[in-house]
C-alpha cells in the first residue's frame, strides 16, 4: 500500500508528521537529559532522556499541535527557539498565553471546531477533540487538555486520519470521537500513568489498553511513557496489556527513527470528508 506520509518520534509527546506535502510538529518538548520541566502549582519533573533531534533540525513546519501548555509540552527551549509564525494548533487557553509570549498565529479550538491549511489539491485539518487531564475535579487545576484528529485530503476525499490522544485519561464519552470521526488509520497514544500528588493525569497501561479499545484503530503508536521522573507506567506494561487483551496494531517507536504512515484500508474504501 503506497505511504501517504511518515512519522518521526522525537521524544515525550514530541513527534515530526510528514502527511502530503505538510511537516506538523506535535507537543514540542526539546528539554535535555536532567533538565526540569515545570508542571505548574510548583510542581517540576526531571527529564530522563535527550530528544533524538534539537528544534535547528527540524524542517520547515506548516503547524505545531499542541495539546496544552505544559512544561512537558511546550517547554523554554520551544518557547525561544520556535518560529513565531507558524501556526500552533491549540486549546483557547494556551492560545491565549501563547500569543502573550509572541505566538501570534497560534490558533484555539472548542471541542469539535477545526483548523485547516490547503495546499494545491491537499488539505491539512486539524480538529480538536475532549480529553480530561486527571480525575473529575483534579482535571480543573491542571491546564485544559485536547486531543485531535489530524486528516490529511487529496483532491476533496480524505486519505489518512490519526487520532492524538493528548495528556487524557480514558472516559466512556471519548467513544464520541469515533462517531464522528469514523475509520481513524491510526492513534498516538499519550501513556505515562503520570501521577501529581498521588492522582493519576495520564493514562497507564491498563487506561492506554481501555482507550485502544474503545477507539478501535488498527495501529496503536504509544508514546510519552518514560521521558520525566513523574512517570511511573513504564512502554513494556502497555505492550504486555494489550497483548493480554488481543488488542493487535501496537507498533512502538524508536526515538529517531521514521516509520511509514499507510492507510488502514485500501483508496477504493475511502471516505468522503470531512467528519465521515
Amino acid at each position: 500500500m503506497t505511504a501517504t506520509g511518515s512519522l518521526l518520534f522525537i521524544g515525550n509527546a514530541t513527534v515530526l508528521l510528514r502527511l502530503g506535502g505538510f511537516t506538523v510538529l506535535t507537543d514540542p518538548n526539546f528539554l535535555h537529559r536532567g533538565e526540569y520541566a515545570y508542571l505548574g502549582k510548583g510542581l517540576v519533573s526531571r527529564r530522563r532522556f535527550s530528544p533524538a533531534l534539537g528544534i535547528s533540525d527540524l524542517p520547515a513546519l506548516d503547524a505545531v499541535v499542541l495539546s496544552h501548555l505544559h512544561g512537558d509540552h511546550f517547554d523554554r527551549r520551544a518557547a525561544r527557539g520556535l518560529s513565531r509564525s507558524v501556526p500552533i494548533v491549540t486549546t483557547a487557553h494556551a492560545a491565549r498565553r501563547l500569543d502573550r509570549k509572541g505566538f501570534g498565529a497560534a490558533c484555539g479550538l472548542s471541542p469539535w471546531t477545526a483548523w485547516e491549511s490547503r495546499r494545491g489539491d491537499e488539505v491539512l485539518r486539524v480538529t480538536s477533540v475532549p480529553g480530561q487531564h486527571g480525575p473529575a475535579l483534579v482535571h480543573r487545576l491542571l491546564p485544559p487538555v485536547m486531543g485531535s484528529i489530524v486528516d490529511l485530503e487529496r483532491g476533496g476525499k480524505r486519505v489518512y486520519r490519526l487520532y492524538v490522544t493528548g495528556d487524557t485519561l480514558c472516559r466512556p464519552w471519548l467513544g464520541e470521537i469515533t462517531e464522528r470521526y469514523p475509520d481513524i488509520d491510526a492513534m498516538l497514544v499519550h501513556l505515562g500513568g503520570t501521577r501529581v500528588l498521588g492522582f493519576l493525569v495520564t493514562m497507564d497501561a491498563a487506561q492506554g489498553a481501555d482507550l485502544a479499545t474503545l477507539i478501535g484503530a488498527p495501529t496503536v503508536y504509544p508514546i510519552h511513557f518514560d521521558d520525566y521522573t513523574v512517570m511511573k507506567s513504564p512502554l513494556s506494561a502497555f505492550v504486555e496489556e494489550t497483548a493480554r487483551r488481543g488488542i493487535a496494531g501496537v507498533q512502538t517507536l524508536e526515538r529517531g527513527r521514521e516509520v511509514s504512515l499507510s492507510p488502514a484500508v485500501s483508496d477504493s474504501f475511502h471516505r468522503e470528508s470531512p467528519g465521515g
